[in-house]
């Protein structure tokens, strides 16, 4: 029986899954199984990955489903006492899932699930640990307002200097120095949990298709008498969409993605559902919120459009529209992408 039970989802993307799945092995040692969700992957490209990784468990998905319902294909099938979520667009230097399962080992069973530190390629930090996300705050992120890498009491900028945080995990007894702490949700790009626990929570919740279900499980963790927590030591590289794909097909590192407009009113509606609360009054007015900011952006983008149909400021235009067209309406997440995508 595997000790951990990894879960990648790809879409058609093996430039980037071979350099995440040569680190993932190469770094580590804890006996595991790799499932790879092989997203709308050619049939060329499956049958490389077969060839060339036949250790990994190839789990075809050849319908339209976002990332919950993706990763779930697979953590169903996990045997592992743990399982270790994490983005196709990451890279290990060090043995990140040894150290996050010695973690959950000394943490204890309240602990469900437990993240490293998410940097990007220039070593900047993504997230260490991550701060209540509100209604408030997601507006303000919606206005480029918030730093997740600004220190509170549930995240830090970087690993903490040279006098170590000395914990109590409130489960099992105290925890020697180190720079693990309690945290308040998850970075669904890493992170490795309990299966069991997991497994109670339902995986991940299928309604959301781009975000915010990695908070979302953070949230029903806490809801569920469990703890979530960091190890600011262990880190990892997160290209985080580095690379899309422009207009020709191919790789650009300037282009902005030609799924934009089907992909942020999905992940905005997901956002008013999640940060309503249930509440219609307050989706509402969150709706209204965004259809404003929409409304805004909607104007920038569409005179520098005219010139150039085909140019990122297009691609934004379309964005904005769509989000106005759904930011209303009923429609799932999944189906709003459905409505939008070309």
């Amino acid at each position: 029986m595997p000790e951990v039970s990894v879960v990648i989802v790809c879409m058609n993307r093996p430039d980037i899954l071979y350099p995440c799945l040569d680190s993932l092995r190469s770094c580590n040692s804890v006996s595991m199984e790799v499932f790879v969700v092989a997203y709308m992957f050619s049939s060329e490209n499956l049958a490389a990955l077969r060839a060339d990784y036949p250790w990994v468990t190839v789990v075809e998905s050849t319908e339209l489903r976002g990332f919950s319902e993706n990763n779930n294909l697979a953590l169903t099938q996990a045997r592992g006492k743990y399982c270790f979520v994490v983005n196709d667009d990451t890279l290990m230097s060090m043995p990140v899932v040894d150290q996050l399962v010695a973690d959950l080992g000394r943490l204890g069973s309240r602990v469900a699930a437990i993240s490293p530190r998410i940097v990007f390629p220039d070593g900047r930090v993504q997230t260490c640990g991550r701060a209540p996300w509100t209604a408030w705050r997601w507006m303000k992120h919606y206005l480029h307002l918030v730093d997740e890498t600004k220190p509170s009491k549930w995240s830090r900028s970087a690993v903490s200097g040279p006098d170590p945080v000395v914990i109590s995990s409130g489960a099992e007894g105290a925890v020697e120095e180190s720079n693990l702490f309690r945290t308040w949700t998850l970075n669904g790009a890493c992170f490795l949990a309990r299966t069991s626990a997991f497994r109670e929570a339902g995986w991940f919740d299928p309604y959301y298709f781009f975000t915010p279900e990695d908070i979302a499980l953070g949230q029903k963790f806490g809801e569920m008498g469990y703890e979530v927590w960091v190890d600011a030591d262990v880190s990892i590289t997160h290209l985080a969409g580095g690379t899309v794909y422009g207009k020709s097909g191919t790789p650009s590192r300037t282009a902005v993605s030609l799924g934009e407009p089907a992909i942020k009113p999905a992940r905005v509606q997901g956002a008013l559902h999640y940060y309503s609360g249930g509440s219609r009054v307050k989706r509402f007015f969150l709706a209204l919120f965004v259809w404003l900011v929409e409304s805004a952006r909607g104007l920038k983008y569409l005179f520098a459009s005219k010139s150039d149909p085909s140019s990122r400021a297009a691609v934004m235009s379309a964005t904005a529209r769509n989000v106005r067209r759904s930011v209303f309406t009923r429609l799932t997440p999944k189906e709003v992408f459905s409505r939008f995508f070309k």
